[in-house]
């Protein structure tokens, strides 16, 4: 399917986002529920097999009472791009769609969001020699180079981009390459975006107070529940962690902890501090997404009204 057919599909597809801890979970049962609407996850962490606790993964339980999409999907050593992604679960939506059930995105990378809504820029093939040139650069230089290196030529991409994330940051240059362009050029063309009352796009929004110790309970609940018996489950069953799953909030840091590099205190904190970071760079995105129509929530507030005030809102939308 071409863009322009992926961005029409999805037009018609419901979503539900928002920081990390916001409270999607319980709000995106109750949605689904009163529109007969299957969930796909929005979230670039969940699709890793084992990687429960510490991607606050829907319970089983909740999986058995709607149906849950692109959840446990690859192993955690295995990479899988946004364009993989985009293509996996607009197939599923259409499948979903032919049941003559609603579709209902839930999940807060905004990356993904991005990708369903405006399309995305493809690119050129992979060129594998020079791949192989960077990662041995990369071995000898260390991760920073890349991205001082990508900053030259593409200081837009750079800014957006973290320098850990060795694998855009790698993608972003054989781009400039292949090209002669900077990838932030080739993606300008899908930096519009619709309005948000043109879309059924729901940000869950909190007072920054209130998401901070949303964030503080998260943590202590997901450590309560045994993520550092997961990651250790996880190392025993695969030796290591992806490139991109070993740098998932908590994982990162239990690992640490689990090889000596930091205290069980210093362990706690740093998940801490990290997930607040996290959840300002989402915030960040959304707030750049036009399609996103924020819903400020009150410090405490019941899970299935503000499902049936989205829906109501979401069914005025032609």
């Amino acid at each position: 399917m071409t863009n322009s057919e992926l961005c029409e599909l999805a037009a018609k597809c419901w979503f539900l986002t928002g920081a990390t801890a916001s409270g999607k979970t319980r709000v995106s049962l109750t949605m689904a529920r009163l529109l007969d609407a299957e969930i796909i996850s929005l979230d670039s962490m969940a699709i890793y097999r084992g990687m429960d606790i510490g991607t606050a993964k829907p319970a089983l339980s909740d999986q058995q009472l709607v149906p849950h999409h692109m959840l446990d999907i690859i192993e955690p050593m295995e990479a899988f791009s946004v364009s993989q992604y985009r293509d996996r679960s607009m197939e599923i939506v259409r499948q979903v769609r032919e049941r003559n059930k609603q579709v209902i995105f839930v999940g807060g990378t905004a990356l993904y969001l991005k990708a369903l809504l405006r399309g995305m820029f493809e690119g050129p093939p992979a060129d594998w020699d020079f791949r192989q040139e960077i990662e041995q650069e990369l071995d000898e230089m260390g991760g920073d180079f890349l991205h001082q290196r990508l900053e030259m030529i593409d200081p837009v991409s750079a800014a957006n981009l973290h320098p850990n994330d060795h694998r855009r940051l790698i993608r972003a240059l054989e781009v400039f390459k292949t090209t002669g362009k900077p990838i932030s050029h080739w993606q300008m063309q899908f930096s519009e975006g619709k309005e948000s009352e043109d879309c059924r796009v729901f940000t869950l929004r909190h007072a920054r107070p209130v998401l901070h110790e949303r964030i503080e309970n998260r943590v202590t609940s997901m450590f309560e529940a045994g993520l550092l018996d997961e990651v250790q489950g996880l190392l025993d069953k695969h030796g290591s962690l992806g490139q991109t799953a070993a740098q998932a909030v908590g994982y990162r840091e239990a690992i640490d902890h689990l090889e000596g590099r930091l205290t069980w205190d210093q362990t706690i904190e740093k998940v801490r501090v990290r997930t607040r970071k996290f959840a300002r760079h989402q915030e960040t995105w959304f707030r750049g997404l036009s399609e996103c129509r924020m819903i400020d929530l009150p410090t405490e507030f019941d899970s299935d009204q503000i499902a049936e005030q989205l829906v109501a809102i979401g069914q005025q939308v032609k």
